[in-house]
């Protein structure tokens, strides 16, 4: 459950307490008053301390206010199946001084993607995550979904995503949830779901490119690519592309790319340094697993980058980020020694949740709002590899991508 803010709450004394047959509500709009039943009244002040006080922060999630047919606000906790007439909130009050400042929430890798969000109302923003079935996609997701966005699941497996949504919705029947169908090694399903998400007629305020494989065996994709090549990077890419005029009709709005620190270890460039296509999509001789990886991850801080500068001044920017070091997702199972490698560090790792908080801080953070161009660990941004602030590179990597596909399927986004 989401932490609550308490900065500010005053040591409980016994002016603190109420007097009998005395009981402390909340209004609709979070500000506290004191029913007398004895005397049948209520009243603003606290009857001891004669304070004003407002409850802090948002409900926690799971829980959801409503109001009875006499017009008394009451509470429904979902997660446990009960009602109260107690505002779970009231442990938390702040004193009612609009001159004392609040203090400044700060983020770290202990930081939840559920604490990120604690008081924000997402309602009415339109969020795409791809890869949102499992890991830290799925806690991405979730976290949004129980906030009052409306989010899409973009998934190539379709029994898994549908699975995701329904856990979601156990933990909150109202959550505005649904899957969608993309295999980011086709470009023909990018196309497909692009269609089929324009067909809802619906605005995009955050895109969140999150899906990746890692460590499979060589393969070429029905467009005659490297698969992990294209999932990673020209999958990503070709949506983008697509999606871009809605992106752009919807803002302010993000873009979030999941990158890697492992992006630090590789260069796409050959000894030249020009892109060489061949480092990007290799023959099966030259095909290394590991840096296969590395340089898709290179590739999504370089389109980041580069999107932000052609997008900002439409409204649309973006980020990178690097989610987490080892989490045990479901990315180490296509090599036992990866999964034994997860399995021996596990105990040190971040729980998804801490995983997904990076994502929905650059997705949402207040702060952020029309900055772009950067990239982020743990909250805090931070310096990638020098390789990944080529401009130069970047700009011939968007050129060589928009080649690629425009020989398989036409222009990007016709």
């Amino acid at each position: 459950m989401a932490a609550l803010q308490y900065a500010g709450l005053d040591d409980t004394d016994s002016d603190e307490e109420l007097p009998p047959g005395w009981e402390e509500r909340t209004t609709k709009d979070g500000w506290v008053y004191y029913a007398n039943h004895l005397e049948e009244r209520t009243q603003w002040d606290h009857p001891k301390s004669g304070k004003r006080k407002r409850v802090a922060g948002d409900l926690p999630y799971g829980w959801e206010q409503e109001t009875d047919e006499n017009g008394q606000v009451y509470f429904v906790d979902h997660i446990n199946k009960r009602t109260t007439y107690l505002d779970p909130r009231l442990a938390f009050t702040v004193e009612d001084n609009p001159m004392k400042p609040n203090a400044k929430q700060k983020y770290d890798g202990n930081t939840t993607a559920m604490e990120i969000l604690q008081g924000r109302d997402m309602s009415g923003k339109v969020i795409i995550v791809t890869g949102a079935n499992s890991g830290i996609g799925f806690e991405t997701a979730k976290s949004f979904a129980l906030h009052g966005a409306h989010v899409i699941l973009a998934c190539r497996n379709m029994v898994k995503a549908n699975e995701a949504v329904q856990r979601i919705l156990e933990e909150w029947h109202k959550a505005k949830v649904e899957a969608m169908t993309l295999d980011l090694a086709s470009l023909r399903s990018v196309q497909e779901f692009f269609e089929a998400f324009r067909s809802k007629n619906i605005p995009l305020h955050v895109l969140i490119c999150n899906a990746a494989i890692f460590g499979v065996p060589w393969t070429l994709t029905e467009d005659g690519l490297e698969s992990l090549f294209q999932t990673n990077h020209l999958g990503h890419f070709y949506l983008i592309q697509l999606l871009r005029d809605i992106l752009c009709c919807s803002a302010p709005a993000r873009v979030v790319m999941v990158s890697s620190e492992s992006h630090r270890f590789t260069d796409i460039n050959d000894s030249s340094g020009k892109l060489d296509l061949n480092l990007l999509s290799p023959s099966k001789k030259d095909f290394w697993p590991m840096l296969a990886y590395n340089r898709s991850k290179l590739c999504n801080i370089l389109v980041s980058s580069e999107l932000n500068r052609r997008l900002s001044s439409r409204g649309v920017t973006s980020n990178a980020l690097h989610p987490g070091s080892l989490m045990y997702t479901s990315l180490h199972h296509n090599w036992w020694v990866y999964t034994l490698l997860f399995a021996l560090a596990r105990p040190f790792t971040k729980s998804m949740q801490q995983g997904a908080a990076t994502t929905v801080y650059c997705a949402c953070a207040p702060e952020l709002e029309g900055l772009g161009g950067m990239y982020f660990n743990n909250c805090c941004r931070c310096v990638p590899s020098q390789e990944a602030e080529n401009e130069a590179t970047a700009a011939a990597l968007w050129e060589i991508s928009e080649k690629l596909i425009q020989e398989r399927v036409g222009s990007p986004g016709k």
